[in-house]
């Protein structure tokens, strides 16, 4: 494993495990196969280990997984104050005294403010007396670095990079984003400030390897290097060293050794011009089939009608990445299949869902798109058809 600095010369493994997507079965996480993975991780040298608030069970079960391998020495926890719920002053506290009892800790080593977008969320926060509050908390040994994560724009992440002394951050960055949220730009600002930066979605969610075109995915398979889909990404990333740590959602013990391997070869500024060139025709492809940017982060959700969202547009995607039967079937799969309606019908356009995309996608818009494309007739006579005779 290869390691980079924070900012006070500390090691952070250049892999970091993203414990959002630990496998779930029957609507809990699987703490058998999460402790497995977390165990070859560490063992392999990973040492960042990232969750959040909420992240529906996640910090307690990272919590149980230290105790079970008891690696609290070994591991550095990171997670984030969910901002965007505070009203008051009071509820900080409440949040994270909450974060330490789930995580069975008596400090958090990298804590987030959680999804700013704009400077005016960090200045509410300021309202709420947090600057004080962060101090008295490294003070106390509680926080022992403190950061951001971020969706917005560059000149949004600039500010909020100039309006206060940070340890470092966390920004989405892969090779589809290097001109969009932070972006290029963003990272390298913060790398002239020597704040380290930690990076979120460098597969977009898995579609930079799932939902690739045919086209893209052939391109791949037959360059010299056999190098996958996911190690053409990282490798893309880890090749910059203003790139501190790279987030990877690992959900079985193969992914993790794979990401380990590629993590312990890397180089900075490994890369070729042919390289680069791969990289380019690769995002060609992409470009000229996706219809909707979608990263499935899930920060859309829960609607309160019930759409699945990320998964209507994975479906929506996949029509064009992959193909259009693909695509419908595991529509049809994940809404007429369900005893509770999840499909793009019940919609009913509040615009709740996208005051919390970062992608700032236009979902209400996007959605009938989606539902027109994914349900010709014979796919609603189908799922109504299912409906009746509930093959839930």
């Amino acid at each position: 494993m290869r390691y980079r600095n924070d900012k006070y010369g500390q090691p952070i493994s250049i892999l970091g495990f993203g414990c959002m997507r630990f496998i779930k079965n029957g609507g809990n996480i699987d703490l058998d196969l999460a402790t497995e993975q977390v165990r070859v991780a560490l063992e392999a040298g990973v040492n960042y280990f990232d969750t959040a608030y909420t992240y529906a069970g996640n910090e307690v079960a990272l919590g149980e997984i230290i105790k079970r391998l008891d690696c609290r020495d070994k591991i550095n926890i990171a997670t984030k104050l969910p901002q965007y719920l505070i009203k008051n002053e009071s509820q900080i506290d409440k949040y994270f005294d909450e974060e330490l009892e789930r995580l069975q800790t008596d400090h958090i080593d990298y804590y987030l403010m959680h999804m700013f977008t704009d400077v005016a969320s960090w200045e509410k926060m300021k309202r709420f007396g947090i600057e004080k509050w962060i101090e008295e908390k490294k003070a106390s040994g509680q926080i022992r670095n403190i950061g951001f994560s971020f969706h917005g724009n560059t000149d949004n992440f600039i500010k909020i990079l100039d309006a206060y002394d940070w340890d470092f951050c966390q920004i989405q960055y892969n090779y589809m984003d290097e001109t969009s949220q932070a972006g290029r730009r963003g990272l390298m600002a913060a790398n002239e400030k020597g704040i380290p930066v930690i990076i979120m979605e460098p597969l977009r969610g898995g579609r930079l390897v799932n939902l690739l075109p045919d086209d893209a995915k052939k391109l791949i398979a037959n360059h010299e290097s056999k190098r996958s889909a996911a190690e053409w990404a990282f490798r893309w990333l880890w090749e910059q060293p203003e790139v501190t740590c790279v987030l990877s959602g690992m959900n079985s013990v193969e992914m993790v050794e794979e990401n380990v391997r590629i993590a312990s070869e890397v180089k900075d500024h490994e890369f070729t011009d042919a390289d680069r060139q791969m990289i380019e025709d690769i995002k060609s492809i992409i470009n000229e089939k996706i219809k909707v940017p979608c990263t499935g982060c899930n920060y859309c959700m829960p609607c309160p009608k019930g759409v699945d969202i990320p998964g209507t547009f994975r479906c929506y995607n996949a029509m064009y990445m992959e193909n259009k039967y693909s695509g419908r079937f595991e529509y049809i799969q994940t809404t007429a299949f369900n005893k509770t309606r999840t499909d793009a019908f019940q919609c009913i356009e509040c615009g709740k869902c996208e005051q919390h995309c970062p992608q700032s996608i236009e979902i209400r818009k996007e959605l009938k798109n989606a539902r027109k494309a994914l349900r010709p007739w014979y796919i609603r006579i189908a799922v109504f058809m299912m409906r009746i005779f509930k093959f839930w």
